[in-house]
């Protein structure tokens, strides 16, 4: 255990029965829903995703298996112009680059041989998987797991491409946030669309604060 992790085990112990101003907890009615009528997975459940994906701009795929999933990233790949590599993280199923031309060079990251800003930002794509993905929100969650990788690796390359299994797909928040709930000290990212923002006289602008580009391939 880290210094770091002792220190804010101490923190958690000492407020776990009190609040913020010194009194104690105190249960909560929480009267919205936590599940919809919708199954993990299910064909509605899907679809939902993929309608509120195509608004927010995202490019949608679907694969039966991991042999079309690997087709779907060779034809984007193959469809950015002059594409030359692709980053990785390194517990990132390897039969998803089999399609690949040899002329793609696949680079690793991992936490322990991280590349740099400057290295990712030469690259021409990330390929990595996801944790959960909340249909209802259009919402997708990586949780930095060695298929997903660092943060960097999906928020400085231009495109990302994100495989989502068709069992990560739950219909509401709480239901993603109980799945994220099984490891909480993970670190987060949630993926609405590709990276825009509306703050500049209304106009949307793409590719601010991450990918302009984000293909979703939706497997099994």
């Amino acid at each position: 255990m880290s210094a770091r992790e002792e220190i804010m085990g101490r923190v958690r112990a000492a407020l776990s029965d009190v609040t913020a101003g010194g009194g104690p907890v105190t249960t909560v009615e929480r009267e919205y829903r936590t599940s919809g009528p919708l199954a993990v997975g299910s064909e509605g459940a899907v679809e939902m995703l993929v309608d509120r994906l195509v608004d927010y701009r995202a490019t949608v795929h679907h694969a039966s298996d991991d042999a079309a999933v690997a087709q779907v990233v060779a034809e984007i790949v193959a469809g950015l112009p002059g594409a030359r590599s692709v980053v990785v993280p390194a517990g990132l199923e390897r039969s998803w680059l089999s399609a690949l031309p040899e002329t793609v060079a696949v680079l690793e990251d991992s936490r322990e041989e991280p590349m740099t800003a400057l290295e990712l930002d030469e690259v021409d794509a990330v390929v990595t998987a996801s944790r959960v993905s909340v249909a209802d929100t259009g919402t997708i969650v990586l949780d930095g797991e060695p298929d997903q990788g660092r943060r960097a690796v999906t928020l400085v390359p231009d495109v990302h491409v994100c495989v989502v299994r068709r069992d990560q797909v739950v219909e509401t928040v709480p239901e993603g946030v109980a799945v994220l709930a099984e490891h909480p000290d993970r670190p987060q990212t949630w993926i609405s669309g590709p990276s825009a923002t509306s703050d500049i006289e209304l106009s949307r602008v793409e590719g601010v604060h991450g990918p302009r580009t984000l293909h979703v391939v939706i497997a099994g």
